[in-house]
């Protein structure tokens, strides 16, 4: 197996024709999430710093994914760069995700594929795109100890299927798949309907971005 060595850069920059263009996450940042609000003042209350915490938890999900997209591509991973703390942590995860796979009939087809819309000016990576139990999925992996949140849907059955779509990959399934971080958190599976209703919100916040950057 071929040895992948190097951390991504979370901050990808997606370039279309016309110049750098918002992410899909960058994008629904025009949401308002009172449930996040209340999350982080209780981590303040709590004495925790808000900014190492989200950190640590970035880097366990980054980690995750990253194994994940070895495991697709069955290559060895280097995950020298990362701590003791978050390769247990993500090895948490992974488990998880070999567990859910099993006795699935999947063919890859991608996995951490950046493409952009040159239509609506955004880009985003998508985790997974496979045929999975003979439907070419789009599947979008969460390492999060609870909850599938509607912003999930906005980002997945929204942005992310307007970039499969428009760059000719066909989406007959979206399946957002949450995987705990804890040594005994299970994983959550939700096969995501009415895209029409979770695209037409993000289109609106892809339009009301751009509208605050004027306002501005």
């Amino acid at each position: 197996m071929k040895n992948v060595t190097g951390k991504v850069n979370v901050h990808t920059v997606y370039m279309t024709k016309q110049g750098k263009v918002p992410s899909v996450t960058t994008v629904l940042g025009v949401l308002n999430k009172p449930a996040l609000l209340r999350w982080a003042n209780r981590l303040g209350m709590e004495g925790i710093d808000v900014t190492k915490y989200v950190d640590e938890k970035a880097d366990i999900g980054q980690c995750c994914h990253y194994m994940i997209e070895c495991d697709v591509k069955d290559k060895k991973p280097d995950l020298s760069i990362y701590s003791k703390f978050v390769i247990e942590k993500a090895e948490n995860s992974f488990l998880k995700w070999l567990e859910w796979k099993d006795g699935k009939d999947i063919e890859f087809i991608s996995s951490e594929m950046k493409l952009v819309s040159e239509k609506y000016q955004f880009g985003g990576t998508i985790d997974i795109y496979a045929k999975i139990n003979g439907a070419l999925t789009l599947l979008d992996i969460k390492t999060s100890e609870s909850g599938i949140w509607p912003e999930m849907k906005f980002q997945t059955a929204g942005g992310y299927r307007l970039l499969l779509e428009e760059n000719g990959y066909r989406v007959e399934k979206i399946i957002i798949l949450r995987i705990g971080r804890d040594e005994n958190s299970g994983y959550e599976e939700e096969a995501i309907e009415n895209w029409q209703a979770y695209t037409k919100v993000f289109l609106l916040c892809r339009q009301l971005y751009d509208e605050l950057k004027v306002a501005k």
